[in-house]
């Protein structure tokens, strides 16, 4: 592989690492083929045996997650001093059919598609580490920096949790990662300071009583009613005890109750989820959630059983690496290259290793310039422009070599 070629940076000194054509085919047919084979969370071995293998193939000694699936590799020798940069990818799909009609890389296993773009993020740290790698054998890379592929991050509370026990982010000091958006014209990132994400939770309750005849709910728990009332009024009873400005909201997906016309079941249950924009606000959500759900089901003579299950504090943006993220797509593409994004209310369980290290994550642009039809992310026809896979290589290498100069 030859790295000669050097990027045009206009006002910019110039950066090594331009992606030669020869890898940038390459990466393509790499992305489709795992676009072809969907895993889903913690069942990525065919995803982990094909990034292991074309790493060790650049003469790299990658690593593989001690619960199975993932994998870290490291690019030059960490001596213990200053910590290194981790780029992080998440290589798990979802448990939806891959709905594309025309299309020659579809999914070929049913029920399971790459409709979070994960496959590009997956193609994009692995493309960013073989540049990195032949600049560290050019003696052109200052500092070791850490490739971390992620299983299971569709998995609450995420493979991220796991992925922290295994030591990935042993010499680490600050960590960067990009999500897929088809709201951006690939060929651009988005970036936020602070939160870019947010806090989501998964609830499920189950609400009892002795049942009875339709013509006599007076004489027992008038079920059905009980499992309405907690579906309407414990959205409202949270949005009213915390914060508005903390955006939290509670929202059902599922609600089943009864088999008969006639007949008051005894058994209703009501699933969702809790999201949230503000951490503390996040912290603070099982308590409020709890209590209003016990307030309104005892109200009507339900006995309730909760489960709360937590999932993942909101990303929070690290100033300092969100800048680095800014310099280094500045460099590559220019300033115009970089636009202000909203905070979603998606969760990442990137979130967790911002508990421990400071980082930031950036919206890749996937929309093919001048398309008007967005392929919203979690559906089966989702798709990307396959060129944001180059942008996404340039962006990495470029802030690891920004960040090890600095």
């Amino acid at each position: 592989m030859s790295l000669e070629s050097e990027v045009d940076l206009p006002g910019e000194a110039e950066l090594p690492g331009a992606l030669p054509e020869a890898l940038r085919a390459e990466l393509v047919a790499f992305r489709r083929d795992l676009h072809m084979h969907p895993e889903l969370g913690n069942q990525e071995f065919r995803t982990t045996a094909a990034i292991k293998a074309r790493l060790e193939k650049a003469g790299l000694k990658p690593r593989v997650l001690a619960i199975g699936t993932g994998l870290v590799c490291d690019i030059g020798e960490w001596d213990g001093g200053r910590p290194m940069l981790a780029l992080r990818a998440d290589i798990d799909a979802l448990p939806i059919p891959d709905t594309k009609s025309e299309c020659s890389y579809r999914s070929t296993v049913p029920d399971r598609a790459h409709a979070c773009g994960h496959d590009i993020h997956t193609t994009v740290v692995l493309g960013a580490g073989l540049v990195l790698a032949e600049l560290h054998k050019q003696g052109k890379l200052p500092r070791p920096v850490r490739l971390l592929f992620q299983p299971a991050e569709e998995v609450l509370p995420g493979g991220a949790a796991d992925a922290i026990e295994c030591g990935v982010l042993d010499g680490v000091g600050r960590i960067v990662a990009v999500h897929c958006d088809p709201k951006v014209d690939a060929g651009r990132i988005g970036l936020r300071e602070g939160a870019i994400t947010s806090a989501c939770d998964r609830l499920e309750v189950a609400l009892d009583g002795p049942g009875g005849h339709t013509a006599r709910p007076h004489l027992t728990t008038d079920l059905v009613t009980a499992a309405a009332r907690v579906a309407i009024d414990v959205p409202a009873l949270v949005g009213r005890r915390a914060d508005t400005r903390s955006g939290l909201a509670v929202t059902w997906g599922r609600i089943e109750s009864g088999h008969a016309p006639n007949v008051i079941p005894q058994h209703a249950e009501l699933s969702g989820t809790v999201r949230c924009l503000d951490l503390g606000a996040w912290r603070q959500a099982p308590d409020l959630v709890v209590a209003a759900i016990d307030e309104v089901a005892n109200l009507h003579g339900a006995k309730s059983e909760i489960n709360y299950v937590r999932g993942v504090p909101p990303v929070v943006n690290d100033g300092g690496v969100t800048e680095l993220l800014r310099d280094a797509m500045t460099a590559r593409r220019g300033a115009l290259s970089v636009e202000g994004t909203e905070q979603s209310l998606g969760g990442e369980d990137f979130s967790w290793y911002l508990e421990h290290v400071p980082g930031a994550m950036a919206r890749l642009g996937v929309r093919t310039p001048g398309e008007r039809t967005v392929r919203d992310l979690h559906q089966g026809d989702f798709d990307a422009d396959e060129s944001a896979i180059t942008v996404g290589v340039e962006l990495f290498t470029a802030a690891a070599l920004i960040d090890a100069a600095g």
